[in-house]
């Protein structure tokens, strides 16, 4: 079944989306028959005593808390409005924030129950001030997190650790099982002047993460966003994560990321053969 896990609407601050109806009704002119609306949950109350970078990160960074119910009910009137033409699923996508472990388990018991999907990410590291915004530009996680840390291979490292422990961590019930883009910390990666590849070291770290996830029985955000920015031009994850994926018959869950309307469907052609 032609299924796309990973949209965003309307209630995201930094995407283009006029009306989240015209992306169904897109999406089922294109042959999807699966759909999944995953907005970017509130960031925890209290993150402003952490956050760290450019302030635009963090107010265009998810939808605002009081906006939930409204995104909620909206959502499930289009999925009533357009049952018999495709299957709808209404959740979040979720960031882990290790500090507001408590929070997160709060809002998911709250919200959990009238979600049927959703996806956990990691969008955020440690670094210079604070937490820092490592897929917002060049700059800011050059300056912010590489720098700080010492090495573009460093942050690589934080980052995966950062996810393992996002699958490790207790959310409680409702918790997302399906990781989003686990290749995110490389998204800059043509515009360094340093090795981005993977360490001996940061290669066993992400098969230690796909055990876990085969273990645990989560699936991967399969996310073609990575093939339209500039800086990376390919899938999250990377083709040898996917296919070491797919050895360990993780699901993998076609994610266009769309934060517009022309992003609907956008890649699919290109990873069909991989789900």
């Amino acid at each position: 079944m032609k299924r796309d896990g990973h949209t965003h609407t309307e209630f995201c601050p930094h995407g283009k989306v006029e009306d989240t109806e015209l992306l169904i009704q897109r999406a089922i002119s294109l042959g999807f028959k699966e759909y999944s609306i995953t907005e970017h949950a509130p960031l925890p109350t209290g993150i402003e005593k952490f956050a760290a970078g450019d302030p635009n990160i963090w107010t265009t960074a998810s939808m605002a808390s009081n906006d939930v119910d409204n995104y909620l009910k909206q959502m499930n009137n289009l999925r009533k409005k357009y049952a018999s033409d495709i299957i709808i699923h209404i959740g979040f996508e979720l960031d882990y924030f290790s500090e507001f472990e408590g929070w997160t388990r709060d809002f998911l018991t709250e919200y959990g129950p009238q979600t049927d999907d959703g996806i956990l990410s990691v969008h955020f590291l440690e670094g210079d001030g604070g937490l820092r915004g490592i897929d917002y530009s060049f700059e800011e996680y050059k300056t912010g997190v590489v720098d700080y840390l010492g090495s573009f291979e460093k942050a690589q490292k934080r980052y995966y650790q950062k996810v393992l422990a996002s699958l490790e961590a207790d959310l409680g019930h409702f918790k997302p099982t399906r990781l989003g883009h686990i290749s995110l910390c490389q998204k800059f990666e043509r515009f360094f002047d340093e090795s981005i590849h993977y360490s001996s070291e940061n290669k066993a770290l992400v098969h230690i993460l796909l055990d876990r996830i085969q273990q645990e029985k989560y699936s991967l955000d399969l996310n073609t966003a990575g093939f339209y920015k500039q800086g990376y031009q390919q899938s999250y994850p990377q083709v040898w994560i996917t296919k070491k994926a797919s050895e360990l018959e993780i699901p993998l869950i076609y994610g266009s990321d769309t934060h517009s309307l022309t992003d609907i469907g956008r890649g699919y052609e290109k990873i069909k053969s991989w789900i």
